[in-house]
């Protein structure tokens, strides 16, 4: 029998899989589009190619701990135009976590679905899910990792690489998605999952990473994150400061992400003090040197003290485009981790899918 597959991190894929999978669900937005619009166009689509449809008559377990806006949105209507069907499993609808040990509950849910999506506290949970489960596992969301909005990310910059480059042409449906030059990518905030997953990625993409987190230990990488960014060698194109003005320095695209995760409500009254002066501005960015025509990214949900509205609400920001597109790369990621097993590229994609 083959060996499961699972997605825990994207350090677990190289530069070209990463790359697979972000022109992947470039090509299964496209497909899948013309079939979302208006029923003015029924008679066109009869000629239309149908997004592939690996998950027919397939489960997919929504196992969340936590609560989610967009992840939740986008694995539930992926799984629709794969074919599928998602099943959401909250913390208070089933016996994970409470009376059941995640190695009983990965064998009964996997016997009965085809496909785990699991978002959940500590990262510790959803290795022993993998470890256990007899069908793929995919990382919605961890402690230490956030594989899917990084996608969703990479996704987001290739679409507006125009912006970064006037000799870049805007993308088309028809065609590959075009190249990203390299860039600087700041990040100013807390470190955390979304951070991670950032700091294993960007730089085997060609891309530089700036960061600035508080001073405070806390507010570093757990050792078992940092071990990963230096074994694939990463740490020698990230630089990391406590200056929010020298993280932004040169950015072509700066980023934040919440302060107070879930489960970290209690701290929020030192915590807003440690991140005094982190809130991303204008007068920051100017300040810090980014460059003139930088953008912003922010997974969401936001925050005033993170972001500002002359920053969040302006044309230098990209969120809303990285919130749609969480749909078309875990669309993507469900192709090919649950439908397909073959996350790593493996085996062939016939017809570009």
């Amino acid at each position: 029998m083959s060996v499961v597959p699972r997605l825990m991190t994207l350090a677990d894929l190289s530069g070209p899989q990463i790359n697979r999978l972000v022109n992947h669900a470039h090509h299964l937005k496209h497909l899948s589009l013309p079939w979302l619009a208006p029923q003015q166009a029924t008679k066109k689509k009869n000629n239309l190619r149908m997004p592939s449809q690996s998950l027919f008559n397939k489960s997919i377990a929504l196992l969340f701990s936590k609560r989610s806006t967009r992840t939740r949105m986008a694995a539930e209507t992926a799984a629709v135009l794969l074919g599928g069907r998602a099943l959401f499993l909250g913390s208070s609808d089933i016996q994970f976590g409470v009376n059941e040990s995640p190695r009983d509950s990965a064998r009964v849910i996997g016997g009965m679905c085809e496909g785990i999506f699991a978002r959940v506290g500590a990262h510790e949970e959803i290795e022993e899910l993998a470890r256990y489960s007899p069908v793929p596992v995919l990382n919605a969301l961890s402690s230490f990792w956030h594989p899917t909005q990084v996608l969703a990310d990479l996704l987001t910059l290739h679409e507006h690489a125009h912006l970064f480059s006037p000799d870049t042409p805007a993308p088309s449906p028809t065609k590959p998605l075009p190249p990203l030059r390299p860039l600087t990518i700041a990040y100013v905030g807390d470190s955390a999952n979304v951070l991670h997953d950032m700091l294993v990625t960007y730089p085997r993409l060609g891309h530089k990473v700036r960061v600035a987190t508080p001073p405070q230990p806390q507010y570093n990488p757990p050792k078992p994150v940092w071990d990963r960014v230096v074994e694939l060698g990463c740490d020698k194109h990230i630089v990391w400061s406590n200056d929010p003005r020298e993280a932004v320095k040169g950015a072509d695209v700066v980023v934040t992400d919440t302060w107070i995760s879930m489960g970290q409500e209690a701290e929020k009254a030192q915590r807003l003090t440690d991140f005094a002066g982190y809130q991303i501005t204008e007068t920051l960015c100017r300040e810090g040197g980014a460059n003139p025509d930088w953008k912003f990214l922010h997974c969401l949900p936001r925050k005033q003290d993170e972001v500002d509205d002359e920053v969040f609400y302006s044309s230098r920001s990209l969120v809303f485009p990285e919130a749609d597109n969480r749909k078309w790369t875990i669309m993507a990621a469900f192709d090919l981790l649950f439908g397909k097993w073959d996350i790593t590229g493996e085996k062939t994609l016939k017809g570009g899918e």
